[in-house]
């Protein structure tokens, strides 16, 4: 999602953060924008700003107490200049009493006001996070998504490449199913991604020959999981007959990155042919995954050890 109106907001958070709607009802459609499409400096919600005011703007004692020292017309300007701006939302906070001149002027602007019992810092650091998740950069790829020895793994490969039925295997064997055919990723923070089922595929596994399965009620709910941070990419490429793997390759593995949301994901290939135990591989793939990302690489010590024998060698 890109954006969001105040109502959409307010929908989402009125229960957890206990608001009341209590004026500017006909400006519920005032849409906030992830801060990269906005041309001023201040973040999407904050404390009361006249200068730089935020798209949503927590009023606590201090703002208040703020407006109270202003003489009439300062007071009058400030509040006008505030709604002038058409913020998302105006709040108040810890249930304290809305000015009669604030309700007025919102009610005139149709700029939503909202009233909370909770603390100002605790409406600040919620909404910060709910809107960072609900504005953050998704993408939705193809593939079938499962934590294996609790790495986030998407298998991706072409259609028919046996993606679902590994899926099932590697479920059988006490890993957990995410996503299959479609995850949703969200780039939640600079270098993590976070996939996600869509709610129209949740627990489903569709396997050629055996149709839709439904993975919570067959393996129970330990063998499904809501999200996952995406670590690596498994992809799945058919073996030509005849086909060569250059000598480095057959060293290091077929390893290189899948740019997913401006983020570099580790990604490995697997070829796949007749009597090869795909599940095996991904398991071991992933195991020597953790094993690298901790400093240990098994072709490097080979290669290691092979100059050093070398060097050992008498002169010819």
């Amino acid at each position: 999602m890109d954006r969001l109106t105040a109502r959409q907001l307010f929908d989402g958070v009125h229960e957890r953060m206990a608001l009341r709607w209590a004026a500017g009802m006909r400006g519920e459609s005032r849409v906030l924008e992830p801060n990269a499409k906005q041309s001023r400096r201040p973040s999407l919600v904050g404390y009361l700003n006249v200068i730089y005011p935020n798209k949503v703007q927590i009023i606590g004692t201090e703002e208040l107490n703020f407006l109270d020292g202003l003489e009439p017309r300062q007071r009058w300007e400030a509040i006008h200049k505030i709604a002038a701006y058409q913020p998302a939302a105006l709040i108040v906070t810890k249930d304290q009493a809305i000015p009669s001149d604030l309700r007025e002027v919102a009610e005139e602007t149709d700029t939503p006001l909202w009233q909370s019992t909770r603390r100002g810092h605790e409406l600040l650091t919620y909404l910060q996070y709910h809107l960072a998740r609900t504005l953050a950069p998704r993408v939705t790829l193809h593939g079938v998504f499962l934590e294996v020895f609790s790495i986030g793994v998407l298998i991706t490969g072409e259609p028919g490449s046996g993606k679902s039925e590994l899926a099932l295997e590697l479920v059988s064997r006490g890993h957990r199913l995410v996503a299959d055919d479609a995850t949703e990723f969200t780039l939640i923070a600079p270098d993590v991604i976070d996939g996600a089922c869509p709610d129209l595929l949740q627990d489903l596994l569709e396997v050629r020959g055996l149709g839709v399965l439904n993975i919570r009620e067959m393996f129970g709910h330990t063998a499904v999981k809501p999200s996952k941070y995406l670590r690596l990419v498994i992809h799945l490429k058919p073996m030509l007959v005849g086909e060569e793997t250059d000598a480095m390759t057959r060293l290091t593995g077929d390893v290189s990155r899948r740019n997913v949301l401006d983020v570099d994901v580790p990604k490995i290939t697997i070829p796949v042919a007749p009597g090869r135990n795909l599940a095996v591989l991904v398991e071991a793939a992933v195991r020597s995954h953790v094993l690298k990302s901790k400093g240990i690489d098994p072709a490097q010590t080979f290669i290691d050890r092979q100059a050093h024998q070398m060097r050992r060698l008498p002169p010819w």
